[in-house]
């Protein structure tokens, strides 16, 4: 397969960012079946939270994320919060999607 850079727009700070060829390559070797969604420095960003806790520096110690199936698409998720069975759990794209609706 064949791949070009492709210009995309980041979903946390709008700024548009290049997917490369060289990181589709990459993105198809591992499996990945979707584009990235956010540019390198928010991606950057994300992950120190999630390595370092959302509360980090607030003396609150670090955030426990667990593991959950989506309830819309089925898709693997982390959330911030202990799920209840009884109530739905989204991943982040489904819940603004289903908050979307709702609001």
């Amino acid at each position: 397969m064949t791949y070009a850079d492709r210009s995309l727009t980041c979903v946390d700070c709008s700024t548009e960012f290049i997917h490369s060829a060289e990181d589709q390559e990459y993105y198809s070797q591992k499996g990945f079946a979707s584009e990235p969604k956010r540019c390198p420095s928010c991606r950057a960003a994300r992950r120190s939270l999630r390595e370092h806790g959302e509360n980090a520096g607030r003396g609150d110690g670090p955030r426990d994320y667990f593991a959950v199936v989506c309830t819309r698409c089925g898709n693997q998720a982390q959330v911030p919060f202990k799920p209840h069975m009884e109530r739905p759990v989204y991943c982040s794209d489904c819940f603004r999607v289903v908050h979307a609706q709702g609001a």
